[in-house]
């Protein structure tokens, strides 16, 4: 990746924080974007110490023209993107089906879907006036089951994966591969805050068969991974990483 510009969305704690990490060891110039400078600046300075080159860009995903600017701000700045991981998302609000709102909904989707869809739109674009690129959407393995209390997570996850699916096909003639990893159990805190709500960390540690949680760096070398030309060939696919909780 030595020489490629990056842009990790979410990139300030979990598995957006460790992507950003990983990528910038393998060389890429790495564009760290979150809604909190301070946390942004720390991470540049850690990537910067480690010898990696990283800027930090702010973006509220939930917020149409702060993604444009944040694509903007990438072009203007180095004058292509060659790899974005879109991982900024939100878990919502955890109630029954029938207590939800247009607004519990809005909160959700505005983020996991609108978000991800014009983080994709623009990405797309400016990768095909550079030639191409690869994406990698951070879903979750919610987009291929259902939990109660969850619905509007699990269903904002299954829009990714078909987001995924469709920018992979119309991608491919525009150079862009398009691929995603649905994270299950894996470190993070969103995973400390629903813990809270099905039953602690060690429950859910309990339920893979590998009967442990994963790092943030086990899904971190898979997104660069599918980044990078090693998956040359790769495009349209969602790799779990949950210890094969899906399998059991």
């Amino acid at each position: 990746m030595e020489g490629k510009i990056a842009l990790v969305t979410g990139a300030l704690s979990g598995i957006g924080r460790a992507t950003a990490v990983g990528l910038a060891q393998r060389g890429a110039t790495v564009i760290v974007s979150g809604r909190k400078a301070d946390v942004g600046a720390a991470l540049v300075a850690q990537i910067e110490a480690n010898g990696g080159k990283a800027v930090f860009a702010p973006c509220d995903v939930g917020k149409p023209d702060q993604i444009a600017a944040l694509v903007a701000f990438a072009m203007d700045r180095f004058g292509r993107l060659d790899i974005a991981i879109n991982n900024a998302g939100t878990d919502g609000a955890s109630l029954p089906l029938v207590e939800h709102t247009a607004e519990t909904y809005a909160e959700c989707f505005d983020v996991n879907v609108r978000g991800l869809l014009l983080c994709m739109k623009h990405e797309m674009l400016a990768m095909q006036r550079g030639g191409g690129g690869a994406i990698v959407n951070v879903s979750s393995t919610m987009a291929f089951r259902g939990r109660p209390n969850l619905g509007l997570y699990c269903a904002s996850k299954h829009a990714v994966e078909g987001l995924t699916k469709v920018g992979a096909i119309e991608g491919a003639a525009m150079g862009v591969r398009v691929n995603g990893i649905a994270p299950g159990q894996i470190e993070s805190p969103m995973l400390d805050r629903v813990a809270l709500k099905v039953g602690g960390k060690d429950h859910i540690a309990a339920g893979p068969p590998m009967k442990r949680l994963g790092q943030p760096e086990e899904a971190a070398d898979l997104i660069c991974y599918l980044a990078s030309d090693q998956a040359s060939y790769v495009t349209g696919q969602t790799v779990a990483v949950e210890g094969g909780r899906l399998a059991a």
